[in-house]
C-alpha cells in the first residue's frame, strides 16, 4: 500500500485544508498530540494522554488506525500511526470537514453536506470491509492475518485486481486514502518526509 509519492501541489492543498480545520476548537490539541516526540515539553502532557475518539467507536477507531498504517506504513520514516492519522480522520469526521477535492465546495452548507456524506461513507465502508472479510476469511478484518488483509485491500487498490462486487469497498478505500494522505502530510512528520523544514 505504501510507496506512493505525493506531489508538492497536493501537499500545498493539504496544508490549506489543515489551515481551515485549525479554526475548529480542538484541532490544535490534535496537531500537537500527533507528533508525540517532536514538540517541546509544553506538549508532552497532550501527547501522553491517549486519544479518545469523537466520531468512531473504539473498534472502528482501531480499524481506521490499522488501515491508515497499511496505506502509509513506517519504514525509514514514521508511518500513519506515529503521525496520528487516525486521530486526524476521527476529528475531521466528527466536525464534518471534508478533505477530498473531488467535489466543489461553494458554501458552508456544501462543506457540511460533504462532511456528512463522508461520515456516512466511512461508516458504510468500515462495515463493508468487515463484512467482506467475514465473507472471504470467516472473521473481521482486524482478526485476519497480514496476508489476508493485504489481499483484500489490493483488490480495492489496483484496477487489475478489481472484482465486480467491490464497488462500495473501492469507493470507501479511495476516501480512506484521501483522508490518510491529507492527515499524514499535514503533520510535522509528513512535512519532514517531504523535506519541508517546518
Amino acid at each position: 500500500m505504501g510507496g506512493q509519492g505525493i506531489e508538492r501541489r497536493d501537499a500545498l492543498r493539504f496544508i490549506g485544508i489543515a489551515s481551515v480545520a485549525a479554526t475548529f476548537p480542538g484541532f490544535s490539541q490534535w496537531a500537537f498530540a500527533c507528533s508525540h516526540s517532536s514538540f517541546e515539553s509544553s506538549t508532552t502532557q497532550a501527547a501522553a494522554q491517549p486519544y479518545k475518539a469523537l466520531f468512531f467507536s473504539p473498534e472502528y477507531f482501531r480499524l481506521v488506525e490499522h488501515l491508515a498504517e497499511m496505506i502509509i506504513p513506517a519504514d525509514d520514516t514514521p508511518g500513519a500511526r506515529e503521525a496520528g492519522v487516525a486521530e486526524f480522520i476521527d476529528f475531521m469526521l466528527a466536525n464534518r470537514v471534508p478533505v477530498s477535492a473531488r467535489s466543489e465546495v461553494r458554501s458552508t452548507q456544501d462543506s457540511i453536506r460533504l462532511g456528512e456524506d463522508a461520515q456516512t461513507r466511512f461508516l458504510a465502508g468500515l462495515d463493508w470491509i468487515n463484512a467482506r472479510s467475514k465473507s472471504e476469511f470467516g472473521r473481521k478484518f482486524l482478526d485476519c492475518n497480514a496476508e489476508q488483509q493485504k489481499g483484500l485491500l489490493e483488490g480495492l487498490s489496483y484496477k487489475a485486481k478489481y472484482k465486480p462486487v467491490t464497488e462500495t469497498g473501492r469507493d470507501f478505500f479511495q476516501l480512506m486514502r484521501d483522508y490518510t494522505v491529507v492527515g499524514y502530510y499535514t503533520t510535522k512528520i509528513g512535512l519532514e518526509s517531504l523535506g519541508y523544514p517546518g
